[in-house]
């Protein structure tokens, strides 16, 4: 709480409250300054309007600044978002398809977290999150959906169960690889990467030429 004595007064009066245990910024700030001790409570200083000046110049410099350090961040909103290779709907199938084996020879375990995706290879590992509730699992490609399909993935009985979507029975998905360098051997499974899918370079080659010549006018001239 900040006042004046008069109009004409040359003087402030400064109240101040304790310092709590988490005020840092305030006994870095103001105690050091004012010489006030962290353990008093309470405190009355009378200061001239010139130094209250630079105090309530130095709290607004200092409290901007630490807001914007606490709300900046990445131009990524999150450091996976480089990994998410398709989003779209996602369904499960579980008792009707028990025990039968799956396009890659394996028989299907509806509690094993395994998914069907059109063309992503076997083996595939990717994180599936459901985008309505923010859960997640990691599953493996070993069986196919129909190419005319419009889900994106269909996941076990036990994935599903997992990401709370057994009585949705669809919801929208994001689907991630795990790794940049799974990208890569995804990408090398294919001779061309499906549109449906987005494979990002990580490693972008520049390809450049040099005219030496061109670099020896230049160098004549600097000289």
């Amino acid at each position: 709480m900040l006042f004046t004595i008069d109009s004409l007064s040359p003087f402030c009066v400064f109240i101040y409250c304790g310092f709590s245990s988490n005020s840092w910024f305030w006994r870095l700030f103001l105690a050091n300054r004012l010489k006030i001790s962290q353990s008093e409570s309470i405190g009355i200083i009378v200061v001239s309007k010139f130094s209250m000046k630079r105090i309530l110049a130095l709290c607004l410099v200092a409290t901007l600044g630490f807001e914007s350090l606490l709300f900046a961040q990445s131009p990524f909103t999150s450091p996976d978002s480089l990994l998410v290779i398709q989003e779209g709907i996602a369904s499960f199938y579980g008792t009707r398809f028990h025990n039968r084996k799956t396009a890659n020879g394996e028989v299907y375990d509806m509690w094993e977290f395994t998914a069907a995706h059109k063309h992503l290879p076997f083996g595939t590992l990717l994180k599936v999150t459901n985008q309505q509730n923010g859960l997640e699992a990691i599953v493996r490609i070993n069986d196919r959906l129909p190419k005319s399909s419009k889900r994106i993935i269909d996941l076990s009985k036990g994935v599903a169960k997992h990401l709370e979507m057994v009585n949705d029975g669809v919801v929208l998905v994001k689907l991630s690889l795990l790794s940049e360098q799974a990208v890569e051997w995804v990408r090398d499974q294919y001779k061309k990467v499906p549109k449906d899918i987005r494979l990002r370079n990580f490693h972008q080659e520049i390809a450049f030429t040099r005219d030496d010549e061109e670099l020896l006018k230049i160098e004549n001239k600097a000289y």
